[in-house]
């Protein structure tokens, strides 16, 4: 029977993400999928500003071809202005998800990672060398043994179910349409037009002739058939709430769905992960679940990339659900709360003042932009009171290494490995025995960090681990919790 390191069950863009991190951390890695080729079906338009950094330290967005970011921020509709904050929060907008699935898609062919489409999970069988994972396929039924299993697949995950893994879930009270059309052009309402009763409509262009349209509505289905949805439902439904007809557009794909959620109560149970909306399902709402599903990915990757490789005890493992599910707690919470705000009737709008008028002040408008863009996530990683400590490392901050080339800290993490940035050669010199696996450059900040940061260790999900100054831990600690014990360095070498 056929031997894996990984399975990733789902090419949505969390798997894709995933099996890209495994295999920059040398892992043999697969990704099953259950449809026979890509969805084109964009339930998602973009991402945050922390996703698009983390594809970004990977070189990726280059692939994405052109794109546009969002220079407004919006909480559940209430808008705030993201310009009057020290830091860059907008994220990408109008940027279908196929397109963004194509771009990882590309880069895991070019890292020689396959994508087995028409593949469906059956059972799932553990061992104590695997995970035996039966599947259905083109040619039938079939087995195969890896040494772990990663759920991407979604709400509804059946990995998730059949690894037994409890999941808390809030039950829809509404539903929703959406159809993407073309030939006809409706007013532009990106961020919603709100219609009396707790109604909206959407309307949001995503390419030439191309746009989206979304019926919120109180009355529509909570729980929908699936594939039952029509077109002439959706253009039906535009008509009464606009008055305007989109009867004569030519429907690429439409989708029904309701406002539930749900949160798995373990993102680990033993040689089974799970990421993205398998692990975090939340209502449609700003791309927020894939946002989070990229990051679920570039914090599991090279965690379960180093303890495969040796790199790392398995006890490191843990560490995923630790600071992941936390987040998705957040998630849950916060995705509802904005729901609320966008999608209440009238008896909401005093609250949407109030709301508005805080976020009118920058410390309020800094904390909604935090969750929005992802930037507010800080891990418990180290002790100490650097403001970066636990927090990602600004990807666009610059060094001057030691022979005058000039790089960023994006630039450095795109190797996939950790990085200690150092202005001291000394300190350098205690990573000796981790270079392996961590890269250890030497130079002076272009841009320098505010505080000072004279030494820095950052994950390869570029998240800071250790600084100097500010850190009371040691260094050697530091490295030795994420890296594992490194291999020693014969003196003179």
């Amino acid at each position: 029977m056929k031997r894996t390191d990984v399975i990733v069950v789902g090419a949505g863009p969390a798997g894709l993400m995933l099996a890209g991190e495994l295999r920059l951390g040398g892992v043999d890695v697969a990704v099953y999928d259950r449809l026979p080729a890509p969805a084109q079906e964009s339930k998602a338009l973009g991402f945050n500003r922390r996703a698009a950094e983390s594809l970004g330290q990977r070189g990726l967005l280059s692939r994405l071809g052109e794109f546009r970011w969002g220079p407004m921020g919006h909480f559940g509709g209430v808008r705030f202005d993201l310009g009057m904050l020290d830091e860059d929060h907008s994220g990408v907008l109008g940027l279908s998800q196929a397109r963004t699935e194509g771009a990882l898609g590309g880069w895991l062919a070019d890292l020689g990672v396959p994508v087995r489409r028409a593949r469906q999970v059956t059972g799932l069988r553990e061992t104590p060398e695997g995970v035996v994972v039966s599947f259905t396929g083109p040619d039938g039924p079939g087995e195969e043994t890896a040494g772990y299993v990663v759920g991407c697949d979604g709400a509804g995950s059946t990995v998730r179910a059949l690894a037994g893994i409890p999941t808390r879930t809030w039950e829809p009270t509404r539903g929703m349409y959406t159809a993407e059309i073309t030939g006809v052009a409706p007013r532009p309402r990106p961020i919603g037009e709100r219609l009396p009763g707790g109604r909206m409509v959407v309307c949001t262009p995503v390419g030439p002739e191309r746009c989206r349209v979304v019926v919120h509505d109180p009355d529509l289905p909570a729980r929908p058939e699936p594939g039952a949805l029509t077109f002439a439902q959706v253009a039906d439904a535009w008509r009464r709430l606009t008055g305007e007809s989109i009867d004569d557009a030519d429907c690429q794909w439409l989708w029904a769905c309701g406002n539930s959620a749900a949160l798995a109560g373990e993102y680990r149970r033993g040689r089974v992960f799970l990421a993205g909306d398998a692990a975090h399902e939340i209502p449609p709402l700003a791309a927020w679940g894939l946002s989070a599903g990229l990051q679920d990915a570039v914090n599991l990757g090279w965690k379960l990339a180093a303890v495969i490789a040796g790199r790392a005890p398995e006890g490191l493992l843990d560490t995923y659900h630790a600071e992941r599910h936390p987040v998705g707690e957040q998630l849950i919470r916060n995705a509802r709360a904005a729901s609320k705000l966008y999608l209440g009737d009238e008896h909401m709008d005093p609250v949407r003042e109030v709301v508005g008028e805080l976020l009118s002040h920058k410390d309020a408008a800094e904390q909604a932009a935090g969750i929005v863009s992802g930037l507010g996530v800080r891990y418990d990683l180290a002790k100490g009171d650097h403001p970066l400590l636990g927090r990602r490392m600004p990807p666009d901050h610059t060094l001057t290494l030691t022979d005058g080339t000039r790089t960023t800290v994006a630039e450095l993490l795109h190797t996939g490995r950790g990085l200690l940035l150092t202005t001291d050669r000394t300190t350098a010199e205690t990573a000796r025995d981790h270079t392996d696996r961590v890269d250890v450059v030497t130079g002076t900040w272009t841009t320098p960090p505010d505080p000072t940061l004279d030494t820095v260790l950052i994950r390869p999900d570029g998240y800071v681990a250790w600084t100097a100054p500010g850190t009371t831990d040691d260094l050697t600690d530091a490295l030795h919790r994420w890296f594992g014990d490194g291999v020693p360095q014969h003196a003179g070498r």
